[in-house]
């Protein structure tokens, strides 16, 4: 089925953030597996990187994985609407904006979390984004940065890109200090103010709000959904424990039918592992995403030793997983 705005936006009930380093071409087709519903997100490609870098390697997927969405850095209108042109032809399902990054590598540039603070600049990317793409363009951002104050400067920052056409936004419920804290203590010690987060709902109402930052869990983002928000987008513990996350969430969030169980998923992940390898590729470049699979089931740490192990070993192969997989299933017997 064709992905249209309406889907996509029905996607985003429930999606996986973008994370650097963790959330590549691979992972996302192993968490599309495990849901068929979830939206999921690239890690964050810089717009120059788009334009002038190896297209392919940076932005090819597998069709299976849609809906898909596609994150950019920058701070250029008229980069940014270029890259958004070369990833709309590369069938991406929606454009989002990266206003929440707090690296030092993203503020040197001058995107990511600290453009907070240049608000009209932002809409101003936006606006050419949109102009620029057949597919719905969306930002994520930080409730605020360093000394601002988020009541006073999420409001504005939020009316600011609804008028330059945005409709649907993904807010961090965590400030980002840009001055004294590195992106992991980013990621924990600023507080969560989920309450703002809703309360811009309320203000905003004809946006497509998705909350992210701390979120655990299925049941933690059906109380969100409850109260109102449109979205939830979950990070971490994607990553970590993606079958507690995703494997109830077609008929818990979107109100499916079940998705299949954890050994499902690896049958349906052989093939495609066969075919990477068959290309050059190595087996840990795709089962590093795979080590929480059996998180919490009897057999998961020796899933994890034997993937760490071995996966990496030159000529690695299939044989590898069935002999992980060994004593998950003599436990489950």
């Amino acid at each position: 089925m064709k992905t249209t705005r309406s889907n996509i936006s029905a996607a985003a009930r429930l999606s996986v953030a973008p994370m650097m380093d963790w959330t590549d071409r691979h992972c996302r087709f192993f968490h599309r597996q495990i849901s068929r519903d979830a939206l999921l997100y690239t890690e964050m490609v810089t717009a120059p990187a788009v334009i002038h870098g190896d297209r392919e390697r940076l932005l090819g997927f597998d069709a299976a994985e849609h809906p898909v969405a596609l994150q950019l850095g920058g701070s250029e209108p008229a980069e940014l609407a270029e890259a958004t042109r070369v990833a709309a032809d590369f069938g991406y399902d929606e454009i989002n904006l990266n206003v929440g990054c707090p690296s030092d590598r993203v503020q040197s540039g001058c995107f990511g979390a600290v453009l907070m603070e240049r608000p009209g600049l932002v809409a101003d990317c936006v606006a050419a984004m949109i102009a620029a793409s057949p597919v719905e363009v969306t930002v994520k951002c930080r409730i605020g940065i360093d000394d601002q104050v988020p009541e006073e400067v999420l409001p504005d920052f939020l009316a600011r890109v609804s008028s330059a056409g945005v409709t649907r936004v993904a807010i961090h419920a965590r400030k980002a200090w840009l001055k004294g804290l590195s992106p992991k203590e980013n990621r924990d010690i600023p507080p969560l103010d989920y309450p703002l987060v809703q309360r811009m709902k309320a203000a905003f109402p004809h946006l497509h709000i998705s909350v992210n930052g701390g979120i655990t869990g299925l049941k933690q983002a059906e109380g969100f959904l409850a109260d109102g928000l449109d979205g939830v987008m979950v990070g971490r513990a994607a990553y970590h424990e993606p079958y507690e996350v995703l494997g109830r969430a077609d008929a818990v969030i979107f109100g499916g039918p079940e998705g299949p169980d954890r050994f499902e998923v690896i049958d349906r992940m052989r093939p495609y592992i066969a075919r990477h390898i068959a290309t050059g590729g190595r087996l840990h470049q795709i089962t590093r995403h795979m080590l929480g699979l059996f998180h919490g089931q009897p057999g998961a740490r020796h899933w994890r030793r034997i993937l760490s192990e071995r996966a990496n070993r030159p000529g690695a192969g299939l044989e590898v997983i069935e002999a992980a997989l060994e004593p998950v299933r003599a436990e489950a017997a």
